[in-house]
């Protein structure tokens, strides 16, 4: 069976702490009137929604178009529990990334034209994803209990996308995750990200700065 073509123009749910990754699992409640319309219109349609992020100072604007980051991951909606008061609980799983070229005022909701953005699996240089992913699951040994090995038995892109989903990482990092060019850019990324938090914890532990001063002294 041939791949489902994507839609040209998708519904955008812009919002300010949600950055949605390929493959990843994001359930949502749906309350305000224009997105309850959204996804009954997706619902009816391709099942399709659009996740960006807000960028800083969307607050002057929320209830209008406050500006977003031109890249977001689209997601098919694989749950939907519609309550009796017109709010949803809907599960997006996301399938993939895709840049904002032109923007549409015909609907409650924004609509979008969108080019769709190819996940490569290998980064800059053609360097495949094998050369980081041991270093990034040394780093992960860290931050979790014994049982966190299971994560060295999952495929590439579930192995980083989550991740970028699940750690505690600020919205502007993972928007920058997001846009890496591909699973073995992203996961370098996320691998710096990783390193200088750690550096930071470290810092931030009492007697660390002496160390590091009498190490430098000597």
């Amino acid at each position: 069976m041939g791949k489902v073509k994507l839609p040209d123009v998708i519904p955008i749910f812009p919002l300010p702490n949600v950055v949605l990754f390929p493959g990843v699992s994001l359930p949502l409640h749906i309350f305000e009137p224009r997105y309850k319309a959204m996804v009954a219109d997706a619902l009816a349609e391709a099942q399709i929604i659009g996740m960006v992020l807000l960028k800083p100072g969307y607050e002057a604007d929320y209830y209008g178009r406050p500006p977003a980051y031109d890249l977001g991951c689209a997601g098919r909606i694989t749950v939907v529990e519609q309550l009796p008061d017109g709010r949803y609980n809907i599960v997006l799983n996301g399938i993939q990334r895709f840049r904002i070229l032109e923007e549409y005022n015909q609907r409650l909701y924004r609509t979008v034209q969108v080019e769709w953005l190819c996940e490569e699996s290998q980064g800059w240089g053609g360097r495949p994803l094998s050369a980081s992913r041991g270093k990034l699951l040394e780093l992960i040994a860290d931050l979790t209990e014994p049982s966190g090995g299971h994560l060295s038995q999952l495929d590439d892109a579930t192995l980083v996308n989550h991740l970028c989903h699940l750690l505690p990482l600020s919205s502007e990092e993972k928007q920058g995750l997001l846009e890496a060019n591909g699973l073995a850019a992203r996961c370098d990324w996320l691998t710096q990200l990783l390193e200088f938090h750690q550096m930071e914890r470290q810092l931030a532990t009492p007697g660390c700065t002496e160390d590091l001063e009498s190490k430098i002294r000597h």
